[in-house]
């Protein structure tokens, strides 16, 4: 939540320092000017970039697309390249997005059409694969933090969408929109309250008009709905249970009663190969084989920092994915007393009868 929290102040940056860059390297875009009433009795403002331009209403509400300022795109078959964004657009984030596969991002600005001085930014991002677009989009809303200490809202917008104070994020296909509101006269409260009111009309557009399917992908679509936290998902490109070689995965976060737990899904193209994936946990010393659940199935534990908790866990082959229960560390410390972490992990026997719950079993 760290990132849902500090967009909407990074985004309210982004076209300064936008500028600033660019001023330097002489090649600064025509200065912005301060909307003035009627601003958008025209229709607003065009984007110029060919690829992505239907996917922006011209209109909407009061606000419409800044005729004063071009978007601009960096990246394929764009007007800048990737590093250009680097520079200019994404700050100190890029590798970031480099790591989810960025292959582009346009950027658009909307302001109000009644003269005042509000204005939403939009970045929208492409990326290489619906899984790296979904796994950053997932990063912004929970990132490392508990979603459980301060859910997310969610939004309907796309295939999966999420709103703050200030910020909203659209995923779709290879897609992710970020926007951010800003106006300076607003009190935080007041941003909140505007935002709010002007975010979702935008995003819902959006996330109708950009192109790309809506389903999520396999393994975060396999993630059982009970129990699971508002928005409590992240799909990670590497090592999903934080576990070398386990490769990418959906891990979903839940709470029943006061117990904690994950339920992480590793995909995979074939059983075999979801075979080949459990290899990893049954390397795992200590690790035991765990009968009559899936195809095949483990039991194991391990340590996901030097110092942190022992975390445990079980997981079995179900078709072409490895579907694992294990313990939250977020909810666990080190030094914890056994009979205090019992109040909040699931038992042995528990983790097995949801690991059969979550098969299908």
């Amino acid at each position: 939540m760290v990132e849902l929290r500090t967009w909407a102040l990074i985004g309210g940056l982004l076209l300064v320092g936008c500028q600033e860059k660019q001023a330097s390297e002489g090649s600064a875009p025509p200065p912005i000017e301060s909307s003035k009433p009627g601003a958008c009795a025209s229709g607003g403002g065009k984007v110029d970039d060919r690829k992505t331009a239907a996917f922006f209403p011209g209109v909407s509400g009061q606000y419409c697309v800044d005729p004063n300022n071009p978007s601009r795109s960096y990246g394929d078959a764009a007007q800048g390249t990737l590093d250009q964004a680097c520079t200019e657009l994404l700050d100190g984030e890029c590798e970031n997005y480099k790591q989810h596969g960025l292959k582009r991002v346009v950027m658009v600005r909307y302001i109000d059409g009644q003269g005042s001085p509000g204005a939403v930014n939009i970045n929208l991002s492409e990326y290489a694969t619906p899984e790296g677009a979904y796994g950053f989009f997932t990063k912004r809303v929970v990132g490392d933090e508990d979603p459980a200490e301060e859910a997310p809202k969610p939004l309907e917008a796309g295939g999966a969408g999420s709103i703050g104070s200030g910020i909203a994020y659209v995923w779709r296909g290879n897609y992710l929109a970020e926007l951010s509101y800003t106006n300076e006269l607003d009190s935080p409260d007041k941003l909140r309250e505007n935002s709010a009111k002007i975010l979702p009309m935008l995003a819902s557009v959006l996330g109708e008009q950009i192109q790309g399917a809506k389903e999520l992908p396999k393994a975060a679509a396999r993630l059982p709905g009970q129990d699971q936290i508002t928005l409590g998902t992240r799909y990670l490109l590497t090592d999903a249970l934080g576990i070398a070689g386990t490769g990418a995965g959906a891990v979903g976060f839940y709470k029943r009663g006061d117990k904690r737990f994950r339920v992480v899904v590793l995909p995979a193209t074939d059983e075999a190969g979801a075979k080949d994936r459990l290899g990893a946990l049954k390397k795992l010393s200590g690790s035991k084989k765990l009968d009559g659940v899936g195809s095949e199935g483990v039991s194991f534990s391990w340590r996901d920092a030097d110092q942190g908790p022992l975390l445990e866990g079980v997981a079995a082959v179900h078709g072409d994915s490895v579907l694992a229960v294990v313990d939250e560390p977020l909810a666990l410390e080190a030094d914890q007393a056994a009979e205090e972490a019992q109040k909040v992990k699931l038992s042995a026997d528990e983790k097995l009868e949801q690991l059969k719950r979550s098969l299908g079993d």
